[in-house]
């Protein structure tokens, strides 16, 4: 495996040096994030021993023609707090070379993928939640006039700092798990292969095997390393009405057996999903309705390691998903199944319905200038008994409603309400709390070039810590300055100020930020998926270029 991987990247690096010597050209981005902490006896935070984290990312990309070759580099100097343990030092994380031509591609080292909405497989990277598992290997795809698309892949996926590291001994060592992963992909579009123009239909399947070492007790208990998945896909449009279908075979998951007396350590699982997505966008109106149901889904690198970052597959909370400091107090987080003491639950079922209506300008409600209206409404519930969709306890809950209206030229306004149910014992018990949310957005633009943007917020509940409030008030200079300062307040349980200020400064490709500020303990989401931080205070700066 070893010798393979090397054999990749020579390959790698030979390409890219022959094709230097035709011509092409290269771009790249540079990021670093910066923390100086501080002891907190406010809000207990804790500053690490040294009082320091950086998280910096190089990433260059050379083309030439139909070739594309890169790599990356990634340096935790240490990590900043939250981040997974396991990102540590300097390495280079990925490395890649890419032929494409019109109809294939073929792909050797680093790379992103998924099949499907990303139920049984996905490959990606988001700073913002320190992960990053991209797949080290092959990938070839080909496409026979839009109407068959396929692609084939396989390789290792990573785990913290990637697959190669820095050793005295040999600088190219095979430092993530023995995790592997084969699997492929087919589309075919029925309507392109019969010519139809204003309707899209397509079939798709995929399979997915993987490797994983597993330990000789599991061995001994009848437990394989090797898991087959399967994903089977249908998608539908015409004319504005949409329609999306998934069924997900995950294969067997084993997890540890909290009854022991059975004389068995381990519980057998069939991992499985559905998906089902309608909807109708056309005429200002669009509606869309979400169904899904997930059993013992979750997909591991690494088998019994809760790192955020240990995940090869994308399962985000489909609900809506907030920005602003008092709607992400409690962010749902999708539950794929697990064992919490004695208490089982196989996994969630449940769905959203999203709407919204554009006004248009010279209406009775739109006015001059139109207005927007939002509401969704969604909520999820532990499964009662596996192998059903038989809803359990609730697990979360939430109807939001929000309006934009431009009233004049200079002046935007958004006000939102949300309504929040959240099952803090993950769905052990029936209990959860409830949260009411207002939002009020004010953007004026005072000139061309000078414009403010004013949040005022409030959180009203009766349980956990009570009631909060909040306010955020940002300054632009278009097009370089832009200052904010901010402060959430907790005045109904410990009477703490969660203060932030800052300045950024934009020209080009480069942005310069330099802030300070508390921030509470809790959850920071992307794309539907969270990672916890604990409490912290400190001064911050981070720069993002390219070139």
């Amino acid at each position: 495996m070893k010798r393979t991987i090397l054999l990749l990247v020579s390959a790698a690096f030979a390409c890219i040096s022959l094709s230097a010597q035709e011509g092409g050209y290269v771009t790249g981005s540079f990021e670093t994030t910066d923390h100086f902490y501080f002891d907190d006896e406010k809000t207990g935070a804790m500053s690490p021993e040294d009082r320091f984290g950086s998280n910096n990312y190089l990433k260059l990309d050379y083309y030439n023609g139909k070739f594309t070759a890169g790599i990356q580099m990634e340096g935790y100097l240490p990590a900043t707090v939250g981040y997974p343990s396991e990102l540590s030092g300097i390495n280079l994380s990925n490395i890649y070379a890419t032929w494409k031509d019109d109809d294939f591609s073929v792909t050797a080292g680093t790379f992103y993928d998924q099949f499907g909405s990303g139920l049984l497989f996905r490959s990606w990277e988001d700073r913002a939640l320190g992960l990053n598992n991209a797949v080290m290997g092959a990938r070839f795809t080909y496409n026979y006039k839009d109407v068959v698309a396929f692609k084939a892949l396989w390789g290792l996926p990573r785990f913290g700092m990637g697959v190669f590291t820095n050793n005295t001994k040999n600088p190219l060592t095979v430092t993530n798990t023995e995790t592997q992963v084969r699997g492929a992909d087919l589309s075919f579009a029925l309507s392109n292969l019969l010519g139809w123009n204003s309707t899209y239909l397509a079939l798709e399947g995929s399979v997915l095997s993987k490797y994983q070492p597993i330990s000789i007790d599991l061995i001994d208990e009848g437990g394989k390393p090797n898991t087959f998945g399967y994903s089977a896909r249908a998608n539908f449009e015409s004319e504005g009405f949409f329609a999306k279908a998934e069924w997900v075979g995950a294969g067997d998951k084993y997890y540890s057996n909290p009854d022991i007396s059975s004389g068995e350590w381990y519980l057998k699982k069939k991992g499985n999903a559905q998906l089902l997505e309608l909807g109708y966008n056309g005429r200002g109106l669009g509606v869309t309705l979400t169904g899904r149901r997930l059993e013992w889904m979750d997909s591991k690198i690494i088998s019994g390691n809760s790192s955020t970052s240990n995940m090869m597959n994308y399962i985000p909370a489909m609900c809506t998903q907030y920005t602003y400091m008092l709607t992400t107090h409690h962010p749902y987080n999708a539950q794929t199944g697990n064992i919490i003491g004695s208490f089982i639950n196989p996994g969630e079922v449940g769905g959203q319905i999203d709407a919204f209506y554009n006004f248009r300008r010279g209406t009775k409600l739109g006015g001059k200038r139109g207005m927007r209206v939002h509401a969704n409404f969604s909520t999820y519930y532990t499964i009662a008994e596996e192998g059903t969709a038989k809803p359990g306890n609730l697990l979360f809950r939430d109807f939001s409603l929000d309006v934009e209206r431009q009233w004049t030229k200079q002046f935007k306004m958004l006000f939102l309400y949300s309504l929040q149910q959240y099952n803090e014992s993950y769905g052990a018990n029936p209990d959860y709390m409830t949260q009411n949310i207002f939002v009020a957005d004010l953007l004026y633009k005072w000139t061309s070039t000078f414009s403010t943007r004013l949040e005022l917020q409030y959180l009203q509940t009766k349980q956990d810590k009570k009631d909060w409030m909040a306010a955020l008030l940002e300054v632009n200079f278009a097009p370089h300055w832009s200052i904010f300062a901010s402060d959430m307040f907790n005045h109904g349980s410990t009477k703490v100020h969660y203060y932030n200020a800052g300045v950024s400064y934009a020209k080009s490709r480069t942005r310069v930020a330099l802030g300070y500020g508390r921030y509470k303990a809790g959850y920071i989401c992307s794309g539907g998926v969270c990672r916890n931080i604990p409490a912290y205070t400190g001064a911050n700066l981070t720069v993002t270029t390219s070139f």
